[in-house]
């Protein structure tokens, strides 16, 4: 299948095809960002996710859209911009229940509508972009496991951090699995000694779309 790059100012994730448009966003200086001060946001995505069970119907999915059987196409894509802005993590006091609502808003969109998950966060971008405007500042840890060396990396944040990263069982690349522990030396001497410079600061609204991007 062919095979297209997301590029984000060096950050090349793969895309399903090359017919899947995706927006390609360049944010040189929130990736080359090393220091940063203590953020608001706690975000435990992964625990999060793996907690909130996939939706399983078309009927779920309308549920969390609030919209009716027979909705029309720009009744179901107005629905969704409209979570979008409901659940960004600027309108939330939970920022945890932000982070798994969006995606459980993607979620739904994907199952009612035709576009496929590429295209969808390009619609969610379009909605808001934290690419650019940021919401705060960017304390949450992703690790972009396209260029992760895995088991093998002579300085392996896992064995750095054990507290916040743990190897993916089915690629054998690392994963941030705790959040707002960037002030942690441990994590901060992981990030900065890493050979292939794959751990990046981000917000909780980047590190959605960059997780989605990714699991995609």
């Amino acid at each position: 299948m062919a095979r297209a790059l997301l590029c984000y100012s060096g950050l090349a994730m793969p895309v399903k095809s090359a017919g899947d448009r995706i927006f390609c966003a360049s944010i040189d200086s929130l990736f080359g960002r090393k220091h940063h001060t203590k953020s608001p946001f706690v975000v435990n995505c992964r625990s999060s996710r793996e907690e909130e069970p996939p939706l399983s119907s078309s009927s779920s999915a309308r549920d969390v859209l609030g919209v009716s059987p027979n909705c029309s196409t720009s009744e179901l894509k107005a629905a969704f911009r409209a979570k979008v802005k409901e659940f960004h993590p600027d309108m939330r006091k939970d920022k945890g229940e932000a982070d798994v609502m969006i995606r459980r808003v993607i979620q739904a969109y994907e199952i009612l509508s035709d576009y496929s998950r590429s295209e969808i966060i390009e619609s969610y971008r379009e909605c808001v972009d934290p690419f650019e405007e940021p919401e705060c500042e960017a304390c949450d840890l992703f690790i972009n496991e396209t260029v992760c060396i895995g088991k093998g990396c002579p300085q392996s944040c896992v064995a750095k951090a054990p507290q916040a990263f743990s190897f993916v069982a089915s690629t054998g690349t690392a994963r941030a699995t705790s959040q707002g522990v960037s002030g942690d030396y441990q994590v901060q001497l992981a990030v900065g000694q890493c050979p292939r410079s794959c751990i990046h600061y981000v917000t909780p609204s980047q590190r959605a779309i960059l997780e989605e991007l990714l699991d995609g």
